[in-house]
């Protein structure tokens, strides 16, 4: 039935018919929806459209209209529209168009001002009246509203069922539905026993990249979930670790709201999944699941993971030990400004902080050399240690045996799965029509490639068995001796070779929180030790400078070095006694006789008056005292001896240049330096 509404500018132009459904399982389901939409055809016929002039929509099936920024075919629509091709834009309902006012509203005005119609299963309407405008407008505005109103029911339905621990979330390998929809452990021991060994291996390890390493030198593959839900076993990764010891699923929590989806635009298909911090997850239902850890083991984990990630920037991780030579790298801190220091390895290790300098330009803010810094913090460490007086062989060699043991029955296990794995390819491969070469050829394959797993992992086995044995008899009297007696013997093995840079730092963290540094004097640094309880302790530390005058007690060490130099001690008592005193050389920690040396002759008292050779001899003058006289430098009269503006030969006793102690002398030395004679020559000999 024709509407009134319908004229010829309308019949001259396109019938638009927009086929929508809203997700891809609709499109597969609601096939008489579907059936509905293509038969909108028969309808513009019936509204006077020839079929020639018919066109259909449909590449936006599978697509929700809660946006048009990822939707081809309503873009098309808008397109045509524009360029005033179409008469009328059929849909079987409006809702199918647009589902959002700020999509449904300029497609309104549009229509409007092109004098296209819209019509439904209801009727045809025309934008450009205040009626068909009023009436697409209430449509249009209850649909959004209907939108919102099925998502908030659907929504409040499955956060009821989340806040009981029931909503049926996937699982991550280890955990499976059972048969009565309860979570259970998965039946394979040895995904069971791979899994305890992961969180096992990272509480000895501490860190993620620790465990990497260590199932990669033992052959040893990470059970993963492949997309159809089944276990795959793979080649161990980073990624793959960090997984297992985040998700809260392993420590028997239910936890819904873990990552919220943002995007910067209207396009939803640009939308972006953040995850949240803890603290915002919106459901946590805990032992709710079979654990392979508790929940306490679980949120330790999550802290030692925030430790070891370096955030130098914002100041709040200490990050993981490296084998760096600084052992405070991570947790120094800057007691002028705040910010955490770095590390430069820069004619030796030191501490810098240049946070204000990246950030706004101005200048270093200090740098510290690190090792008197780490000498006093490592015995404030042993200080308090000593009355702790620790017996950690026993424990220590069981955590050993026990993580040996973990490894060798996770290597087991795998060799017995790889058996089974390479008996089924063998039967597979005896099964199969020897003439059907296609198959026995890729059945083959897989029975080699099997058998060469398996070789690998039983070579693998037998070296951890090996070593294993071989480490046991390693443990003497004296090591044994050493660790029962901890307390009082950490001292030495610290200085020895036996401890890694990387496990001196992990020792220092167990008790220290952080240190803080800063710059008093030139020569002090103030430095106070937070420790894991809260204690603080403090203390000045003395620091290399590079000059006797940046010294903060150099004066008085000055005038005590003199004091006892003129007594008549020498360098050597002078500076062991000037150490006793507490004062220092400049790069040292102690006063050394080069130093009293040096200060003694720079005030001319002498501690011998022979000399190899004379200071002063009778009618002659020294180039020094020569130099002296006429107010120059000593090495303008060398210099010119050198090049041979000078003629004089040394002295055969005393071997120095000796000039004539007369006026003349003199006289000529300034000629020359005037400019007014050329070359001067002079007899050194002492008797002449």
């Amino acid at each position: 039935m024709r509407s009134e509404l319908i004229d010829e500018r309308h019949l001259a132009r396109l019938a638009i018919i927009y086929i929508r459904q809203s997700s891809p399982h609709q499109v597969l389901t609601n096939q008489e929806s579907l059936r509905l939409q293509y038969d909108l055809r028969r309808r513009a016929l019936d509204l006077g459209w020839r079929e020639a002039d018919i066109v259909v929509i449909d590449a936006d099936l599978g697509l929700s209209g809660a946006a048009a920024a990822h939707r081809e075919g309503f873009k098309d629509l808008i397109a045509r529209v524009t360029l005033g091709e179409v008469g009328i834009v059929l849909s079987s309902e409006v809702t199918r168009l647009s589902r959002n006012c700020s999509d449904w509203y300029p497609l309104l005005d549009l229509c409007g001002y092109r004098q296209t119609l819209i019509g439904d299963r209801d009727g045809v309407y025309d934008p450009g009246s205040a009626n068909g405008r009023l009436l697409l407008g209430l449509k249009g505005t209850i649909s959004e509203m209907e939108l919102h109103t099925i998502r908030a029911r659907l929504t409040a339905g499955l956060l009821n069922k989340a806040e009981r621990g029931d909503l049926a979330l996937s699982l991550p390998v280890g955990l499976v539905h059972g048969a009565a929809g309860m979570v259970v452990k998965d039946p394979d021991r040895e995904v069971q026993a791979r899994l305890d060994l992961v969180f096992a291996s990272f509480l000895r390890l501490r860190s993620a990249s620790q465990v990497l390493r260590h199932f990669q030198a033992s052959g040893l593959t990470l059970p993963c979930r492949a997309r159809l839900g089944n276990t795959v076993w793979r080649p161990p990764s980073l990624a793959g670790i960090i997984r297992i010891l985040k998700n809260p699923a392993y420590a028997g929590g239910f936890v819904y709201g873990r990552s919220r989806s943002t995007r910067a635009g209207p396009d939803l298909s640009k939308a972006r999944q953040k995850m949240l911090p803890r603290e915002q997850w919106r459901i946590v239902v805990k032992d709710k699941y079979p654990a392979y850890v508790s929940w306490q083991t679980y949120e330790t984990i999550q802290a030692m993971l925030r430790d070891n990630y370096a955030e130098y920037s914002r100041n709040k991780t200490r990050g993981v030990p490296r084998d760096g030579e600084a052992l405070l790298h991570g947790i120094v801190y800057c007691g002028a400004c705040g910010h955490k220091m770095l590390v430069q390895y820069k004619n030796g290790a030191r501490y810098l902080c240049n946070a204000l300098h990246q950030q706004h330009g101005t200048p270093v803010c200090q740098y510290i050399p690190a090792n008197p810094i780490d000498a006093r913090t490592v015995a404030a460490f042993f200080t308090a240690l000593t009355p702790a007086e620790l017996d950690a062989y026993a424990q220590a060699l069981a955590k050993q045996r026990e993580a040996g043991d973990a490894m060798r029955r996770a290597q087991a296990q795998q060799v017995e799965r790889l058996r089974y794995r390479a008996a089924l390819a063998e039967r597979q491969f005896d099964q199969v029509d020897p003439d059907n070469r296609l198959v026995a050829a890729e059945l083959e394959r897989r029975w080699e490639a099997a058998l060469r797993d398996l070789r690998q992992a039983e070579a693998a086995l037998s070296k951890t068995q090996a070593e294993t044995r071989e480490t046991a008899t390693e443990l003497d009297a004296e090591l044994r001796t050493a660790f029962s007696d901890l307390g009082r013997r950490l001292p030495e093995l610290w200085h020895g070779a036996g401890l890694a840079t990387a496990h001196k730092k992990a020792l220092l963290r167990c008790l220290i929180d952080k240190i803080v540094i800063h710059r008093i004097k030139p020569d002090t640094v103030h430095l106070r030790i937070v420790w894991r309880g809260g204690d603080v302790s403090a203390c000045d530390v003395a620091v290399s400078v590079g000059s006797l005058a940046a010294m903060s007690h150099y004066p008085e060490m000055e005038a005590r070095l003199l004091e006892l130099a003129r007594a008549g001690q020498d360098d050597a008592a002078i500076a062991a006694e000037l150490s006793a005193a507490g004062f220092r050389s400049p790069m040292h920690s102690a006063v050394r006789p080069s130093t009293v040396r040096a200060i003694r002759l720079r005030h001319g008292l002498l501690q011998t008056k022979s000399q190899s050779h004379p200071r002063r001899v009778q009618g002659r003058l020294t180039v020094s005292q020569l130099a002296g006289q006429l107010g120059i430098r000593p090495h303008w009269i060398y210099d010119r001896i050198h090049i041979g503006l000078i003629a004089i030969t040394r002295d055969a006793s005393s071997g120095l240049y000796l000039f004539p102690d007369l006026p003349s002398t003199l006289t000529g030395l300034q000629k020359l330096r005037a400019g007014e004679v050329d070359r001067l020559a002079f007899t050194s000999e002492a008797d002449a």
